[in-house]
């Protein structure tokens, strides 16, 4: 599949692919396991501009504090929410 967007973004998406269904990251750990570990904020951008939602899981990326940030996808965060339950996330 070719991802249009930023090179920081396709590196970001990308990653997200590799997040097991039932599992979640911060956008913290995502940020470290692109290699960029200040760029926190910038993962949460990325995610918030992916166009593809839920294909690419945004859903599976959460804020530091446990709250879920927000979601790209239909719906919004009620969205994410529904989604992140389905694959049996304690959220």
């Amino acid at each position: 599949m070719f991802l249009k967007g930023t090179k920081f973004q396709q590196k970001v998406w990308n990653y997200l692919k590799k997040i097991p269904k039932g599992k979640v990251k911060t956008y913290k750990e995502v940020a470290e396991a692109i290699g960029m570990p200040k760029a926190a904020r910038a993962v949460a951008n990325a995610c918030g501009k992916n166009p593809y939602a839920p294909k690419i899981p945004c859903h599976r990326v959460i804020r530091s504090d446990g709250g879920l940030g927000g979601y790209s996808g239909r719906g919004g965060i009620k969205t994410k929410l529904r989604l992140l339950r389905s694959e049996k996330v304690d959220i």
